[in-house]
């Protein structure tokens, strides 16, 4: 990472949100009283008895097995979603394990899964969706998400359940945004306590956010990916973005979350069919991660309360596929000349083994913040005539993952067409796959 500091000022990111982004890769885990009621759906209204949560064979380890064989780094679980059901024993409602027939009332999923993610060397994150459907939730007599100041009571108290210690350290607390379209929180409240409690803790989407959503449930960011925005998107039910409350821009990564299987993140009989393979999957993960974003990806524990066979054997495969294609390139930035004005790098192979090229991987070093507006990627294939262009972009950020036909790299260059002040690169790669 460089030390020098640019010459321009421009938004850059704490050392916590540059942790995050290489952590890349993250399970998101819907798991709770809707994994036992086959067929419904958000905010439908239909009752769902907590006598139906019974997850005989619940195992956490079996869900961070997964991960580890995945290379994932970190995990979020749904705590607490639309339909208010707690899966930890909460003290402010009825609607949680506590009343459910598994262990007698006495279990607790919040806590086998922290410490599995701890076993297992697995960043573990919170999922709490802000919103609540008044009725059949669950939620106090008095208590209704038309009565703001009430509501952020009860919402504060359940997440500091979750984060007040007991827990242990919660890397990531992630903000669903859906239900909660004209409702107005006490963000700066509620994120104090946050804080106060976590005072390292990533916050998703909402609030005083750390991260933002992609805007997507499909996995996918754009071309155009900066980590630098005055807004964000925060519900797939509204295309209004969020205000910061400010008029400086801020350093903002995108996660992108999507499902493993095709329309349901808690787990369903229905749809086995419809995961996605291992080529599905991959082909994603170069569109969000390859893109400069992180890449959450759902699979919903079964009925059993274990990862399906399925689900889990193409999270598997996509991981074990990405770390060998990347394990070996054939050139590295070291092996490229930079020229005075720091804004192109050029790697000659005329004089080394020949070596075809079809995948290359680029990053900015983004210690003080984002630069790269606009490249390209030229060859020369056989040394002799004149560049042309192979691949244009726009920004690098974290990771800029680019598929070409294979081509013979004889000469190669990495131009910047347009920035903002001074360019460093982390890492540039060439690879043959």
């Amino acid at each position: 990472m460089s030390d020098i500091a640019p010459t321009v000022t421009r938004p850059v990111p704490a050392a916590r949100q540059l942790e995050f982004q290489d952590w890349e890769l993250g399970l998101f885990l819907h798991f709770g009283i809707r994994t036992f009621y086959e067929g419904h759906r958000d905010w439908d209204g239909k009752p769902m008895p907590p006598s139906g949560f019974d997850p005989t064979e619940l195992d956490c380890r079996q869900w961070m097995q997964v991960c580890k064989d995945a290379g994932v780094k970190y995990s979020v679980l749904t705590a607490k979603h639309h339909d208010g059901f707690a899966n930890w024993p909460s003290e402010y409602t009825p609607y949680s394990v506590k009343n459910s027939p598994w262990k007698d009332g006495k279990g607790d999923v919040v806590r086998e899964y922290v410490d599995a993610c701890a076993e297992f060397g697995i960043k573990p994150g919170i999922y709490y969706s802000p919103a609540q459907a008044d009725g059949l939730s669950g939620l106090p007599a008095d208590v209704s998400m038309k009565d703001a100041g009430g509501y952020d009571d009860y919402f504060i108290n359940q997440v500091s359940e979750l984060l007040d210690g007991r827990y242990g350290k919660i890397d990531c607390l992630w903000f669903d945004g859906c239900g909660s379209e004209g409702h107005e929180y006490d963000w700066a409240r509620i994120t104090g306590e946050i804080r106060k409690m976590q005072p390292d803790i990533l916050i998703f989407n909402m609030g005083d956010p750390d991260y933002r959503w992609c805007g997507n449930e499909q996995g996918y960011t754009g071309l155009d990916n900066t980590n630098v925005v005055s807004a964000v998107d925060f519900s797939i039910q509204t295309d209004e973005k969020d205000d910061l409350g400010d008029t400086a821009m801020r350093w903002l990564p995108v996660e992108c979350d999507m499902r493993m299987r095709k329309h349901n993140w808690f787990y369903s009989e229905n749809d086995v069919h419809t995961v996605k393979t291992v080529k599905q999957c991959v082909d994603i993960y170069d569109m969000s991660v390859g893109r400069g974003a992180n890449m959450l990806i759902n699979i919903g524990p079964d009925r059993r309360g274990l990862l399906p066979e399925l689900d889990s054997q193409s999270l598997i495969g996509m991981g074990q596929y990405i770390t060998q294609r990347q394990a070996k390139p054939f050139a590295t930035l070291a092996d490229f000349e930079a020229s005075d004005d720091g804004m192109t790098w050029t790697y000659d192979n005329e004089n080394t083994a020949k070596s075809d090229c079809n995948f290359i991987v680029i990053q900015e070093d983004l210690t003080h913040g984002e630069a790269v507006k606009r490249y390209t990627i030229d060859i020369n294939g056989f040394g002799k005539g004149r560049f042309f262009s192979m691949h244009q972009g726009l920004t690098i950020g974290h990771k800029q993952i680019i598929r070409l036909p294979e081509f013979y790299c004889s000469k190669l260059r990495l131009r910047v067409l347009d920035s903002d002040g001074p360019v460093k690169l982390r890492s540039l790669e060439l690879h043959c796959i």
